[in-house]
């Protein structure tokens, strides 16, 4: 059956986050610190409004587009939020972040033009560049710098097929934020070049000790962004699949032409879970998730901590839920690090190489897990540090 079966998809490598987790399930007694997902369960306001609306019997298509009570409340979300002014028609509901940046590239690119994606990168945006007949050109991000785009590394890779930028912060896997001052430099660049962006901040909500700076709120940024976020992380709503994008209306329209032929709308219920998660996060302040962020801010901490009574050192991530230790210490690259961690201490990371050639010597580990599932794993990745050195 292999002769069915197309070029691109043959040459797709496997998700190497994905191949430990399939090692996790069959390892009784690990702990997993790969997760990328809150550790929270999604509150019972939203779920009961979910419940609510099947009951009511809401379960028919919604518009393509999305229910208009939800659109409205996002674009009122971003506008008090993260001061970003997206009208309601301008905005698409999609079936999590990863329907949204598919729709991008697949809207965007055509065969052979270069999509440069900063190094180390969420594991999707190389195979979706590809399998959208784009060319991925990895862009090094390097620790020295913690992690954050510089306006002169992104200039030594950019060439006459360039045509978009994937951004990611605060970072999948590092943790890494860039400041407004950062975020303009990167745009010099990106205008210099014509550039598109598709900007991916599903983490902008969890940030510590600085306020997310999204690049579409930069003069001349708006018109050549494609903004990308979702529900997932803010509000524990991963499995609920609720994304959504926002972009200038000539693209924003060819996405939306592929979403109503390829997914036609994002499931009801989960609609309307979210528009209770908004409704109830305007009401009181957004509250839960203040409180989210603080538990993760403490855990963050912890682990920092943690690490460097290891050993192993780690640039202080400021954003997301993830370290991004470096392994060079222990001698082995990131694959045999966490192999053997798993076999020999059961604890999942997930090996740096996954991201990127340039993640090659740190791991990912994810603190979306209790403190006492924390304190465990390290006092075995300890254990593991001594036995090898």
């Amino acid at each position: 059956m292999r002769s069915f079966i197309n070029e691109k998809s043959k040459n797709l490598k496997p998700s190497g986050i994905r191949k430990f987790f399939d090692i996790v399930r069959e390892t009784e007694g690990a702990i997993s610190l790969g997760v990328g997902e809150p550790d929270f369960v999604t509150s019972w306001k939203v779920r009961s409004a979910a419940i609510t609306s099947l009951q009511r019997g809401y379960t028919q298509y919604t518009g393509n587009r999305g229910l208009p009570t939800l659109l409205e409340l996002i674009s009122r979300y971003l506008s008090e939020r993260f001061s970003l002014d997206y009208e309601p028609k301008h905005i698409l509901v999609t079936v999590g972040g990863s329907e949204a940046i598919d729709l991008a590239l697949r809207a965007c690119i055509e065969r052979g033009e270069e999509v440069l994606i900063p190094d180390p990168a969420y594991v999707s945006y190389a195979p979706l560049v590809q399998m959208s007949d784009g060319v991925p050109v990895h862009v090094e991000c390097r620790e020295e710098d913690n992690f954050v785009l510089r306006a002169e590394l992104l200039e030594k890779v950019i060439t006459p097929k360039s045509k978009a930028i994937v951004l990611t912060y605060p970072n999948n896997p590092t943790g890494a934020v860039m400041t407004e001052g950062q975020l303009r430099e990167i745009a010099d660049v990106i205008v210099k070049h014509d550039l598109l962006v598709i900007t991916d901040e599903i983490y902008a909500e969890l940030t510590y000790g600085q306020k997310h700076a999204s690049i579409a709120s930069l003069p001349q940024m708006k018109e050549r962004t494609i903004f990308v976020s979702g529900f997932s992380k803010a509000f524990a709503m991963t499995g609920w699949r609720m994304g959504y994008v926002c972009a200038p209306a000539e693209i924003e329209e060819a996405m939306f032409k592929i979403h109503q032929y390829g997914i036609m709308c994002a499931p009801s219920p989960s609609q309307y879970a979210a528009i209770e998660a908004l409704r109830d996060g305007f009401s009181d302040g957004f509250s839960a998730v203040e409180e989210m962020r603080a538990s993760y801010d403490a855990r963050r901490k912890f682990v920092l901590h943690s690490l460097q009574e290891i050993g192993l050192s780690c640039f202080e991530p400021r954003g997301a839920f993830y370290a991004f230790p470096s392994v060079k210490a222990s001698g082995l690259n990131s694959e045999e690090f966490a192999e053997r961690l798993l076999k020999e201490r059961k604890v999942a990371v997930v090996p740096g190489g996954a991201f990127g050639d340039f993640g090659e010597q740190n791991v990912r580990l994810s603190y979306a897990t209790s403190m006492s599932a924390l304190s465990e794993a390290f006092d075995r990745i300890a254990s593991f540090m001594q036995s090898i050195r």
